[in-house]
């Protein structure tokens, strides 16, 4: 639990620290270049408002220039005895109406304030006196005089250009009315967007131009309070209760205000939807790096928990190669220590029996006693030299002896060897042989001994009444054989398990094994060049597995 706890914080802390390594910069640059992309974008907003803003202001100053270069030249190239003539003044205004169509009438008032001549079609005003008027105060004190837009005694809106030209010690002012739509067509000739609009201001915020929407011609326009300034001015303006931009500029030869507005809603736009995108990318590239970040992890940490169990399979290999190193050598020593004293026991046994064939001591009623106790001292006596033989065999090492064997006959005659003992104990064994299986090259001598034990271990550990299953198969690798040996018996715990082929252990009773089996069994697969294991649950048996090569490497 600890070793699993620590991989997964291990995990976490990987997933961590490549996410943060990975989308902090991901998240600096998706940002830093949406802030680039709205800085720009709003930048060619406003120079597109104020480069239409200043195209306004100067059609409009050029239309006005234009009226005051075409009356002023009339009013000074020919003197007022020129016009007194109706059918001249008649001609001089069909000239300028050829010209520009926004011409309404033309007349000329004298230093009194008299109409003296007209032409046009409000031929109702051409007795009226405009000597109280404020434009014809404007004009004599400066001799050019633009009004704003005004409905007048016409009450249709229009506005008037008035020239002053003096002659002598009298003077007379040529006045013009033109038609104001001529504004509607100069300004709204361009539209910014939907919901943009165009208008011309005087200095009160009167419009002097229809817009499109909201107030009408004449009407107020709330803009604040701007006092002239130069060039193209972009402003927010909050208009019945909406923000809009605004550029705007100041006409040279008239006091009017060129207002364009732009509705910044619809001119971002293609803004929010970029930054819709960028964050649809962004959360797209940060569920990918997410994804690889988590499935790299799990890789790695996956890879890092398979050789940490190889690790310690082969440290548990290399400490069961130790032990039985050592147990080898003790065995050795042992054997050696035992030896002598059985040689000098089974001489001395073999000289009491010849002491035995003596007639005096065939004559003693015990006799058939002693010959009794030396025989068991010899049958004993040949049973532990048996056990020494067998340790010291064990101390050897001997290489086991390479030759082509039939696995299935191998087993088959082992279980002969206990078929018996198992029907005495109701045990029934059960064999399931592959047919085809390859011959392998081994010692089938020392992989009998390795069954004998482990089918006698079995036995024991059912006692009565149980089964064992000997199954043969191809292994997952081509070059080996699988052995299963299962038993019904009582399992194994996982306590035990990791000891199971420790010298020594043993999970019979006292006095009944001596640990030593599977310990040797272990030793000769390993020699063999092969690998046993164990699988067991308490109270579901045991199975021993064994994987043979079918040629030692």
């Amino acid at each position: 639990m600890l070793e699993s706890s620590g991989y997964t914080k291990l995990r976490v802390k990987m997933i961590l620290t490549t996410l943060a390594f990975s989308l902090i910069p991901l998240l600096i640059l998706g940002y830093t270049i949406y802030r680039q992309f709205e800085i720009s974008h709003t930048n060619k907003i406003l120079q597109n408002l104020n480069h239409i803003t200043e195209n306004k202001r100067r059609t409009l100053d050029l239309f006005l220039n234009e009226r005051l270069s075409q009356l002023t030249a009339i009013a000074y190239t020919h003197r007022l005895q020129y016009f007194m003539e109706p059918e001249t003044f008649e001609r001089v205004f069909t000239l300028l109406q050829a010209r520009s169509k926004y011409y309404i009438d033309l007349g000329i008032i004298d230093q009194d304030g008299n109409h003296v001549l007209y032409t046009g079609p409000y031929q109702s005003i051409r007795t009226a006196n405009y000597k109280d008027q404020e434009w014809f105060h404007q004009v004599q004190a400066k001799g050019i005089y633009i009004s704003d837009v005004f409905l007048g005694l016409r009450n249709y809106p229009h506005f008037i250009i008035a020239i002053l030209r003096r002659e002598g010690n009298k003077s007379w002012i040529l006045r013009a009315t033109i038609d104001s739509d001529i504004f509607d067509s100069l300004v709204q000739s361009d539209q910014l967007g939907a919901n943009g609009d165009a208008f011309l201001l005087n200095a009160e915020n009167i419009l002097q131009s229809k817009p499109r929407f909201g107030s009408k011609l004449l009407g107020k326009m709330n803009l604040g309070n701007f006092s002239r300034f130069p060039g193209v001015r972009s402003e927010m303006i909050e208009v019945n209760g909406k923000q809009y931009l605004f550029g705007l500029a100041w006409l040279e030869n008239k006091n009017w205000l060129v207002a364009i507005r732009d509705d910044p809603t619809e001119e971002l736009m293609p803004l929010k939807h970029t930054r819709y995108l960028v964050w649809a990318i962004l959360a797209g590239g940060l569920l990918l790096i997410a994804g690889g970040t988590v499935l790299t992890s799990t890789t790695i940490i996956s890879q890092l928990i398979r050789s940490e169990r190889e690790k310690a399979t082969l440290n548990a290999s290399l400490t069961q190669s130790s032990k039985m190193a050592s147990l080898g050598k003790m065995a050795a020593g042992v054997a050696h220590e035992v030896n002598n004293p059985l040689a000098i026991i089974k001489e001395k046994a073999g000289w009491m029996r010849d002491l035995l064939t003596e007639e005096d001591i065939k004559a003693s009623p015990n006799f058939k006693e002693f010959e009794d106790a030396i025989t068991k001292i010899e049958h004993h006596v040949n049973r532990a030299k048996d056990v020494t033989h067998r340790l010291l065999g064990f101390a050897r090492r001997m290489d086991p002896i390479q030759e082509d064997i039939n696995i299935n006959e191998v087993l088959a005659q082992t279980v002969t060897f206990l078929e018996n003992e198992a029907r005495y104990r109701a045990i029934e064994i059960n064999t399931s042989f592959q047919k085809d299986l390859p011959f392998i090259a081994s010692d089938s001598a020392q992989l009998q001994q390795v069954f004998l034990n482990i089918i006698d271990n079995a036995i024991d550990a059912i006692g009565k009444d149980g089964s064992i299953t000997i199954r043969t198969q191809a292994a997952h690798s081509p070059d080996e054989i699988l052995i299963s040996i299962s038993d019904t018996g009582p399992g194994i715990s996982k306590e035990k398990l990791d000891k199971i082929f420790d010298p020594f252990f043993t999970t019979k009773k006292v006095g009944e094994g001596t640990g030593l089996g599977l310990t040797i069994s272990f030793s000769i697969i390993q020699k063999l060049g092969g690998r046993i294991t164990v699988e067991s649950r308490e109270g579901q048996g045991a199975t021993f597995l064994i994987n043979l090569p079918l040629r030692k490497a």
